[in-house]
């Protein structure tokens, strides 16, 4: 009976349990927790991450990783606010933009499949290296909007709703498929599973893995414009350490490092587990030295969780 109680705590069933027990605790104890202006402004606090999230659950599943995916979504931010200024066209700027962080996500994927680099080292290394780009294209400085139209990508509301919020539910919509209902998904977890066995099932591994690491690239692209959008400038040192977080969320719902199994349902309470902590910092007016430390914590507590269910799928 033990077993099967902690079975069900270290699945995804525990997660939302812990995810429900955290809401109603801060619910009850924090004051203006669940008004409607702050708990808009928590879905927009966590949208970056949340974004990202999607698809370092991929590369995660793959028994990948990036930690470049900060420095790509500034990299982005800064590209389609400068084409913009530049062309006078939002448009121009935002493809320039997507298309600029898909190519440096590309390159991840074909330095780390092709040429058997570590996907700690090569990614490490990119996101040393994109940042600088992003550095020196600015010369350390933010770049303001010319078009006040740029600023209405994250203004703008449906529904009530702000724009920023409804991409990051669609796109939590559509990788959840993608991994669920699709070959390419299957594959991702395949990958992840057994390397070598997928290769042998026929399964073209290396480029399993770039289209991963491109659509990481893709997807930072759309976070890095609609940040841009949000603070309302191009900034080069905008989302710094984001990596960590969004690692913590993925981990913290489940996502294996070890590759081979991720939810994206998972994924979305981790999001919102690691929003709520955040959020209620906030609130309570907790110096941010003090939010360092609970990051951190939260960090080994995914990976914490993360071994413990991994023990557990063994014993079985």
């Amino acid at each position: 009976m033990t077993t099967t109680i902690k079975r069900v705590l270290l699945g995804e069933q525990g997660l939302l349990v812990l995810f429900v027990l955290a809401l109603a605790l801060v619910s009850l104890t924090v004051p203006n927790f669940l008004t409607e202006r702050n708990v808009l402004g928590l879905l927009q606090s966590v949208v970056t991450i949340g974004i990202v999230a999607c698809t370092m659950m991929l590369c995660l599943a793959s028994r990948d990783f990036d930690l470049s995916v900060g420095s790509i979504v500034a990299f982005a931010g800064m590209v389609a606010v400068m084409v913009s200024n530049a062309a006078s066209s939002i448009v121009v700027g935002l493809l320039a933009a997507l298309a600029a962080s898909a190519a440096v996500g590309f390159g991840n994927g074909v330095v780390i499949a092709k040429l058997r680099i570590n996907a700690l080292i090569t990614t490490l290394a990119s996101m040393q290296i994109v940042r600088g780009l992003a550095l020196l294209a600015s010369d350390g400085r933010a770049v303001g909007i010319n078009d006040p139209g740029f600023y209405s990508l994250a203004l703008s509301r449906f529904l009530g709703i702000p724009t920023p919020v409804w991409v990051m539910l669609l796109l939590f919509a559509i990788f959840g498929f993608v991994l669920n209902r699709s070959v390419f998904g299957r594959n991702t977890l395949a990958i992840g599973g057994n390397p070598e066995a997928s290769r042998l099932a026929g399964v073209d591994v290396d480029w399993g893995r770039i289209w991963i690491f491109t659509l990481q690239g893709l997807v930072c692209g759309i976070a890095g414009i609609l940040l841009a959008s949000r603070i309302t400038s191009g900034q080069p040192n905008a989302a710094t350490g984001l990596e960590l977080s969004v690692i913590s969320a993925c981990v913290l719902g489940g996502v294996s490092l070890a590759g081979g199994r991720a939810t994206m349902s998972g994924v979305i309470v981790g999001v919102l587990i690691l929003g709520i902590a955040e959020n209620v910092m906030n609130l309570l007016n907790i110096q941010a030295f003090y939010q360092y430390v609970v990051r951190g914590l939260i960090l080994l507590f995914a990976v914490l969780l993360d071994n413990l269910r991994s023990r557990t799928l063994v014993r079985r």
